[in-house]
């Protein structure tokens, strides 16, 4: 890894002219925040593992930019020739680029890996210098990365009705109503999970997330994938052609791009000017002509835009458009993939009943080989000071998330999980996304707090759930942070508000309890989850970070409640359920917006010891028991006699004061 930093300087050095840096994104050419093995340049190049970053390589330095959810990892895993810069405490790259690097300096990048919105705002700040954005036509890292993981070939497979809920042909449909009322020609779909949501597949490219690398083209006459053809069984080349869609090479794209911008048509018959077609009508697949989108003279030369997403379209692609030519707008299918229809839904809460079984079944396992080891009381009763007596069995942070992960396995529909389990104990649950290793994990401790997050894809729905637990004595602080974390959660599920309200106005009430106690979080309260897609989908999320209140949350959207608090080199805690938006019912409704309130799916305990039920309310005693009073009735016909004794005994109601 250190040669190869020395080796891209050379490179960078020998251009003509010189670059003065690189810039490796962590993101690919879909900008997406899981990729690839092969694509994992920036973890290359830099040892940083963690799935957001940007590094910076200069002729003298180093630097690698995360969010604060990284700060503690990065720390570990940058050698001494790395810097790290922490986002939103140090410059932005960009501001850094032109207070340090000289008048006129070349800066380079693989336009394929950086976003239209990304690469227009460092352009915006380096101008001021005369600095340059240089478009690399090689990647130089691929040239210096000399082991690359080749490119496999995975199967594409066909997400059916019975999952998906929604037809194709009613997906382009609904799509191509978007266009006409954008007067936009075209749209191209670079975002790996919409390709997959609007033509019902789904893939293995990424490991975790069910994509195939793929973009897609929507006309107002045609539709296009561009894929490697390998990958596609004969039942999804069927799947595809019967719903109307061209199937084309994945390098095609651009050539094809550059059609478009040149208006051209991307007919495979007839090369023709956009607004000349001689389709007039609509079929059944809802194929409809493009001089239907024609109605006046004014409004013809706006027909001839194409549709881009600038957050999600690489830079290369946007580079090959005139800028009359193209519609810069967010793509109209992060928020239909986002509103989940009747069938996802409900595939969605079966899929977390099961889910919440197979993680019982787990917490019932582990306290079972706690007790068996340090033969402490375990999950329930506090005791400290335990030794261990069972040499023979070693409980570690990966042996214990590969046994979750069979009990996951052993569920209907189960097709891997969700994102890497973050597994840790006491100092490394204080990591935000630790990823344990096998050569350097940790054992288990009955006097430490153990936290894990974990999700699993199933065919109906993507799941996503945090506890943190203690097999010994926690301590007095340990509560009561752990009390302030859950009493934030609860405010979150049970919060009600109009119809509008964005997540970054409802994440305060899920850090109100810590602020209280001088404690907090650097990482955001809630993301959306997928059906059988990415763990992480938007557009809305629950954050302090100021673009959470670009989309306002609506009913039917998915979204995670997950405050916690870290403590560097002593613990961490976090509590993570998933939420389904839902209409409330209220006594009023002040200017006719509609309410709207949460409803939570995801179905494991909390537990009890580590609650301090003195800090509750009444209100907060009676939804932990009402909450663990519904996990029994849920996940009784999943488990066995043994486990759901287990879990009585989890869920035995906290101690409340008649007289409160």
């Amino acid at each position: 890894m250190e040669d190869s930093l020395d080796a891209l300087r050379a490179l960078m050095a020998s251009r003509s002219p010189p670059l003065d840096a690189l810039i490796v994104p962590s993101e690919d050419s879909h900008q997406s925040e899981y990729v690839s093995a092969r694509d994992q340049r920036r973890v290359f190049i830099s040892g940083f593992t963690g799935s957001a970053g940007l590094a910076l390589v200069t002729q003298n330095g180093a630097y690698l930019w995360t969010d604060g959810r990284y700060f503690l990892q990065a720390s570990k895993q940058l050698s001494d020739r790395w810097k790290l810069m922490r986002s939103g405490e140090d410059p932005a790259v960009e501001t850094w680029i032109s207070d340090n690097l000289p008048r006129d300096a070349a800066i380079g990048v693989n336009p394929w890996c950086v976003s239209v919105d990304t690469a227009r705002r460092w352009e915006s700040v380096f101008i001021k210098k005369r600095q340059k954005l240089v478009q690399l036509a090689n990647d130089l890292v691929d040239e210096v990365w000399k082991d690359r993981p080749a490119e496999e070939i995975l199967p594409v497979s066909v997400q059916p009705l019975e999952f998906s809920g929604r037809s194709v042909s009613e997906k382009i449909r609904n799509l191509r109503g978007r266009l006409s009322q954008e007067k936009a020609y075209a749209i191209v779909i670079t975002a790996l999970d919409e390709v997959a949501w609007l033509y019902n597949i789904r893939g293995n490219d990424v490991a975790y997330c069910p994509v195939v690398h793929a973009y897609a083209i929507v006309t107002a006459d045609s539709s296009f994938l561009y894929v490697d053809q390998r990958k596609l069984p004969n039942e999804v080349v069927d799947h595809l052609t019967d719903n109307g869609i061209t199937i084309r090479g994945y390098s095609d794209v651009e050539s094809d791009i550059v059609l478009l911008a040149s208006g051209q048509s991307l007919n495979s018959k007839t090369r023709h000017s956009i607004g000349e077609s001689n389709a007039t009508g609509s079929d059944d697949q809802g194929h409809t002509g493009a001089a239907r989108l024609i109605e006046n003279d004014d409004e013809k030369r706006k027909q001839h835009a194409v549709w881009i997403d600038p957050s999600s379209c690489c830079f290369v692609l946007y580079s090959k458009f005139a800028s009359d030519k193209i519609l810069l707008l967010p793509s109209p299918l992060s928020l239909s993939k986002a509103l989940k229809n009747d069938v996802e839904l409900s595939g969605l809460r079966k899929a977390h009943e099961r889910d919440g079984a197979a993680v019982v079944q787990f917490l019932s396992w582990l306290d079972n080989q706690m007790q068996q080891i340090y033969g402490a009381s375990g999950y329930f009763l506090e005791s400290e000071g335990a030794k261990k007596k069972n040499n023979s069995v070693k409980l570690t942070e990966v042996s214990v998330s590969d046994r979750l992960e069979e009990f996951r396995s052993k569920q209907e529909h189960f097709k891997g999980l969700s994102f890497p389990t973050i597994s840790g104990v006491g100092p490394n649950a204080a990591i935000i996304h630790y990823k344990p290793q096998l050569e350097t994990c940790s054992e288990l401790d009955p006097d430490s707090i153990y936290l894990f997050d974990s999700g699993a894809q199933y065919r109906d729905g993507t799941t996503d759930v945090t506890r943190t637990v203690h097999f010994g004595k926690p301590s007095a602080h340990e509560k009561a942070c752990y009390t302030a974390v859950l009493k934030g959660h609860i405010a979150l599920d049970v919060a009600t508000f109009p119809n509008g309200t964005t997540g970054h106005s409802l994440d305060v009430l899920a850090r109100t309890p810590l602020w209280k106690r001088g404690l907090d979080y650097r990482h955001g309260t809630g993301h959306g989850v997928g059906s059988y897609l990415l763990v992480h989908e938007g557009p809305h999320l629950i954050s302090f970070r100021p673009y959470a209140g670009n989309v306002a949350l609506q009913a039917s959207m998915t979204v995670t409640d997950e405050p916690g608090y870290y403590e560097d080199g002593n613990f961490g805690i976090r509590l993570e359920n998933v939420l389904i938006v839902k209409e409330a019912s209220t006594d009023f409704d002040f200017g006719g917006k509609g309410y709207l309130s949460f409803e939570h799916i995801t179905w494991v305990p909390f537990q009890n010891k580590l609650i301090d039920s003195a800090a509750l309310t009444p209100d907060e005693i009676r939804w932990v028991d009402d909450y663990h009073s519904t996990c029994r009735k849920i996940l009784a016909p999943y488990l066995n006699a043994e486990e759901n004794r287990w879990l009585e005994r989890a869920t035995v109601p906290l101690q409340v004061d008649e007289n409160l």
